[in-house]
C-alpha cells in the first residue's frame, strides 16, 4: 500500500479525522433513503479523486461497513497501485465477459477492490448505462457501500454515465485549483443525467488535512 492511504499511515492525523467526518456526514445523508452506490466525482483533473475514494473506503470499512471500491477510471486507473493489487483482471474484463465480479481483498477487513483491469482502445466502448446498471446491481447485493472512482466530470463522459446509475454523487472540488464556473458546469452535467448530488467536498484545503468540508 502507498503513502496515499493517510488513514492507515496516520490514523490519528488531521486527514484521517476529516475522512471520518465525511463518512459520518454520508451516513446522515442516507437516512430514510437508499444510498448504496456512491460516485466520487471530481470536477477536473486537479483533484486527487483516487486517493480520496481510497481513504473514504478505508474509514468506512474500519467502521464496520462492507465496502466495495470500484476503479471506474479506465483511462488513468490508480486503485491497483494504491492498494498494491494485480490489474490483470478487473472492471474491464467483467464488463466485457460477465460472470462473477473479480473482487480482490484489500488487506483491510471489510474492504474489497474491483480494479480497473486492462484496457486497449477506447474505454467508452465498454461503458453503457445499461451495462453499468446491471453490474452495480450485482455489487449492491454484496456490500453496504459501493464507492466508485471515475474520471473527472468535465474531462470525459464516463462520470456522467456512472452518475446516472448511482444512488448518490459527492462532488470533489480542488481547493485553489477548481474554478467556480467549472464547478457549476460539472453540477449542471450531473443534473442533466438526473444524478442525486449529496454534497461537495473541498480537497487540499490544507495540506495537513487533505479534505475539508461537506455541504449540500
Amino acid at each position: 500500500m502507498t503513502p496515499q492511504l493517510t488513514t492507515l499511515s496516520d490514523p490519528h492525523g488531521a486527514a484521517a479525522e476529516a475522512y471520518q467526518s465525511l463518512r459520518t456526514s454520508l451516513e446522515f445523508s442516507r437516512l430514510g433513503q437508499e444510498v448504496t452506490t456512491l460516485l466520487l466525482a471530481a470536477v477536473d483533473s486537479g483533484a486527487d479523486k483516487s486517493s480520496a475514494a481510497a481513504n473514504l473506503a478505508v474509514v468506512m470499512a474500519q467502521a464496520g461497513d462492507r465496502v466495495i471500491l470500484v476503479d471506474g477510471d479506465l483511462r488513468r486507473p490508480q486503485q491497483h497501485e494504491i492498494f498494491g493489487l494485480s490489474n490483470q483482471q478487473g472492471l474491464s474484463t467483467w464488463l466485457g465477459g460477465g460472470g462473477d465480479p473479480p473482487l480482490q481483498n484489500s488487506g483491510i477487513e471489510g474492504l474489497q477492490v474491483l480494479v480497473a483491469g486492462p484496457v486497449s482502445g477506447n474505454p467508452v466502448a465498454l461503458l453503457s448505462a445499461k451495462r453499468l446498471g446491471e453490474r452495480l446491481a450485482v455489487l449492491r447485493q454484496r456490500a453496504d457501500y459501493v464507492l466508485i472512482d471515475a474520471p473527472p466530470v468535465l474531462a470525459v463522459t464516463d462520470a456522467a454515465l456512472w452518475a446516472s446509475q448511482s444512488d448518490g454523487v459527492v462532488l470533489l472540488i480542488n481547493s485553489g485549483g477548481t474554478k467556480r464556473d467549472d464547478a457549476q458546469r460539472a453540477k449542471t452535467v450531473l443534473e442533466g443525467v438526473q444524478a442525486k448530488i449529496l454534497g461537495a467536498v473541498l480537497l487540499n484545503a490544507e495540506k495537513s488535512a487533505g479534505v475539508s468540508g461537506y455541504q449540500k
